[in-house]
């Protein structure tokens, strides 16, 4: 049996690269991996494409990674929330493609599933379906959104155990699930992790064969703040 657990990225890093396309779980800070952010700040990468629902927050998460300069694009729902980026973008200096929540949840999901993208009315009409295939079906408007596939995904649980098995706490399941689907490599952040045996079947939610790396998180939630150890 392979040995998942991990102390460090730098175990790993050779799985990390210029121009990697990486999936980022979470939903502002909630079920965000931030140990793992953390980590590849101090790897010698650049020019990140970041698929995440948002850029983190300020000075937590992804917002680390932008703000040192190794992201050059990122694709998701919800980045008003970070100023910085939102200027960046308006200066030229960060790619950003804008997908509607629900749109990226399917377009990842088609992607771990092996489906080539989708029709979605979601955006017909708008900016964001400009230079999008459009077909009409059964009299309405339809865009076609291609499924979105990652190099690595990088996802928060709370648990695990040796194998890999994962269970969640919560709305911090979010993206997670679908995300450690459709990507090549999988490293997962975790509250706890448990000996084969020790989790419900019933509450597994990704199955280990998904996983190929597990972290243990540096970070505890107090109150409604991620607080380092």
């Amino acid at each position: 049996m392979k040995n998942k657990v991990i102390e460090s990225i730098n175990e790993i890093r050779e799985v990390f690269r210029d121009n990697q396309k990486i999936l980022a779980g979470g939903f502002g800070l909630s079920g965000s991996p931030l140990t793992i952010i953390d980590q590849i700040m101090e790897l010698d990468i650049k020019n990140l494409h970041l698929v995440s629902n948002n850029l983190g927050d300020d000075g937590f998460g992804l917002h680390k990674l932008f703000t040192q300069g190794k992201v050059q694009k990122v694709i998701g729902s919800y980045f008003t929330m970070n100023n910085e980026a939102v200027m960046a973008w308006s200066e030229g200096t960060l790619d950003i493609e804008l997908i509607p929540q629900g749109t990226l949840a399917e377009a990842i999901r088609c992607g771990g599933a092996g489906i080539g993208g989708f029709y979605t009315k979601t955006a017909v009409g708008t900016e964001l379906a400009i230079g999008k295939e459009e077909r009409e079906i059964d009299g309405e408007r339809y865009i076609f959104e291609k499924a979105i596939k990652g190099d690595i995904a990088i996802i928060r649980a709370k648990t695990a155990d040796l194998l890999g098995n994962l269970t969640y706490h919560r709305t911090a399941r979010n993206f997670n699930p679908i995300m450690a689907t459709a990507a090549d490599i999988v490293i997962v952040e975790v509250d706890e992790i448990v000996e084969i045996g020790e989790l419900d079947p019933e509450t597994i939610i990704t199955p280990h064969v998904y996983v190929d790396y597990i972290i243990q998180t540096k970070y505890t939630k107090v109150g409604e703040s991620y607080v380092k150890s």
